[in-house]
């Protein structure tokens, strides 16, 4: 679903049951019924009076794609919505799932030019590990965050 030019709802059909949709959240949440490639996943939302702000989604492990450009935790807020406070928020969330989890550490990434991403995970808590090229002028900064700084 493109809400704004922002894929907002990740692979969802716009012909969808978004019923049948919720349920095969809930089930990657458990690491059923996941594609090929795929790995258990929590997806969270931002929302105010019934309004859909942002979205976070959380990895529960990482694949070596993950490992490198992706990350365990991916997050987004509506173009309308942004510089509000929104993504700490989301991120926060996130953060307090993975330490639900167990997970002790998360990668997080973003585009090296997305300044406000950056600057979100940074207060936060990241740690730069590096900055990995994928193409040439496209390029990723990747960041470590313990989850018990939450």
């Amino acid at each position: 679903m493109s809400l704004e030019g922002f894929d907002f709802l990740l692979d969802y059909d716009a012909g969808e049951d978004f019923a049948g949709y919720l349920a095969g959240l809930e089930a990657g949440e458990r690491g059923e019924g996941l594609a090929p490639g795929r790995v258990p996943h929590t997806f969270l939302v931002a929302e105010d009076a019934g309004l859909l702000l942002g979205r976070v989604s959380l990895r529960h492990e990482l694949t070596p794609m993950l490992a490198t450009i992706g990350g365990h935790i991916g997050f987004g807020v509506r173009p309308g919505f942004r510089g509000r406070g929104y993504a700490g928020v989301l991120l926060a969330a996130a953060l307090g799932r993975a330490a639900e989890l167990g997970i002790d550490q998360v990668l997080v990434t973003c585009d090296e030019t997305n300044h406000a991403s950056a600057a979100v995970i940074e207060r936060a808590g990241g740690i730069h590990e590096d900055t990995v090229e994928l193409l040439p002028g496209h390029s990723k900064r990747r960041y470590w965050i313990a989850t018990a700084l939450v």
